[in-house]
């Protein structure tokens, strides 16, 4: 019980510095920036949301004994994505939860400070191109999630194979 709950403040924690950190960046860069940059930024956060997505479902459904003969060959990412399975819980909770919910919020609230710059540079009204950006936002985002959840699933090895690989170019040696 007591690393149950010393993961609930991990997470508490992680979340609340990764909030401070994208939504920051984001505000700073959203404020020097035309629509069609905030446009792109947009974008951006919605991807980052959409690749951890298929992350996290991807260490869960990912099969430990396909990447153990990768380990056994000395792949490089294979011990990196060994471990992400081990720790298939709490790796799919910080993807899908904390990274995933946090770009969702980060994309919603950008979109309403691009949602205020058009209809202030088109002269639109506020509340119908506020329903039409949250719209656009809204499907792209579970759109493609629901899209990649299912390329999470069908090519799960190679994507926790992928991620191992990455994390290992970061890793101490």
């Amino acid at each position: 019980m007591k690393s149950n709950v010393n993961w609930i403040y991990k997470v508490f924690l992680l979340s609340f510095i990764l909030s401070i950190l994208f939504s920051g960046i984001s505000t700073v860069i959203s404020n020097s920036f035309n629509e069609i940059i905030l446009t792109i930024i947009i974008l951006i956060v919605i991807s980052i949301g959409i690749i951890f997505d298929m992350i996290g479902v991807a260490v869960l459904t990912s099969k430990e004994a396909n990447l153990h003969a990768k380990a056994t060959k000395k792949l490089k990412g294979a011990k990196e994505a060994i471990s992400l399975l081990k720790n298939s819980t709490k790796v799919s909770s910080v993807c899908n939860d904390v990274i995933g919910d946090i770009c969702g919020i980060v994309s919603g609230s950008l979109g309403a400070v691009l949602t205020i710059s058009i209809a202030n540079y088109f002269n639109f009204n506020l509340t119908i191109t506020t329903i039409l950006v949250t719209a656009v936002i809204s499907a792209l985002t579970v759109g493609f999630k629901a899209v990649f959840k299912g390329v999470a699933t069908k090519n799960s090895d190679s994507i926790v194979f992928m991620t191992g690989k990455v994390i290992s170019i970061f890793k101490k040696k």
